[in-house]
């Protein structure tokens, strides 16, 4: 019985799951390219939710949340976030209830079409290894954060191996600092489950929460002890 149950999973990823979602990948691609410059922002953020949860859907996750009256839609905020696997971006992009840019790393920018359309949508790539160009990266973003708009960032820098929470890089947190913008922590929970980091195949049926904490004020507060707190935050919030 496991057996077949695997052979029909395996059959409903390849060819449903999968040519439905590299579908919608490349209309939301194409309708971010051709509708970016003058088409609402909002509008923008609409169809690119549609298109996160448009996977968690495809690949049958079970998607659970809490914490959601914690933010003021009015306030932008630097959103922190361990990170599991892949599915990361989809439970975030199409949960987390704020418009909001992503701080990524430069080799993203490769993917074709996507990576432009990220590009065009204001998406902030992340040159790692210059601390030139990634201040540059930083300042870019700190111009975005207005009008509610928020960032996410994955201060780990990379997905974990063995799904414990990794030291938390100090850089990523300078835009909060300078901005004495508030930080929110995000828990996720389930993604490593949905697709480990190094395998191509996304299990189906699996149960992904993300927990939205309390914002964290960053003005007159010590940086290191305040970056310590968040990720002690991030990992008492990770449900299972």
């Amino acid at each position: 019985m496991r057996i077949l149950v695997k052979i029909l999973s395996a059959i409903y990823e390849l060819c449903i799951a999968l040519p439905l979602f590299v579908c919608t990948t490349t209309f939301c691609a194409l309708f971010t390219l051709i509708t970016i410059h003058w088409s609402d922002s909002k509008w923008v953020h609409a169809v690119q939710v549609w298109w996160a949860r448009s996977f968690c859907r495809l690949f049958l996750c079970r998607v659970t949340l809490d914490g959601q009256e914690n933010l003021d839609p009015n306030q932008s905020y630097v959103f922190v976030s361990n990170h599991q696997s892949l599915a990361d971006v989809f439970l975030i992009y199409g949960w987390l209830p704020v418009n909001f840019k992503w701080i990524m790393k430069k080799e993203l920018r490769r993917i074709p079409l996507v990576g432009v359309a990220c590009e065009a949508a204001g998406h902030i790539f992340l040159d790692r290894k210059s601390r030139m160009s990634a201040l540059e990266s930083i300042k870019k973003a700190e111009k975005t954060l207005q009008n509610g708009i928020s960032v996410v960032i994955f201060p780990e820098g990379t997905r974990t191996l063995t799904g414990e929470v990794g030291r938390f890089k100090r850089g990523a947190f300078q835009i909060a600092f300078d901005l004495k913008l508030p930080m929110v922590p995000l828990s996720l929970s389930g993604c490593r489950e949905v697709q480990k980091k190094g395998e191509v195949v996304v299990n189906l049926f699996r149960h992904v929460h993300m927990h939205i904490g309390k914002p964290m004020p960053t003005d007159g507060v010590e940086q290191d002890q305040a970056i310590e707190q968040m990720r002690q935050e991030v990992i008492e919030g990770i449900r299972f």
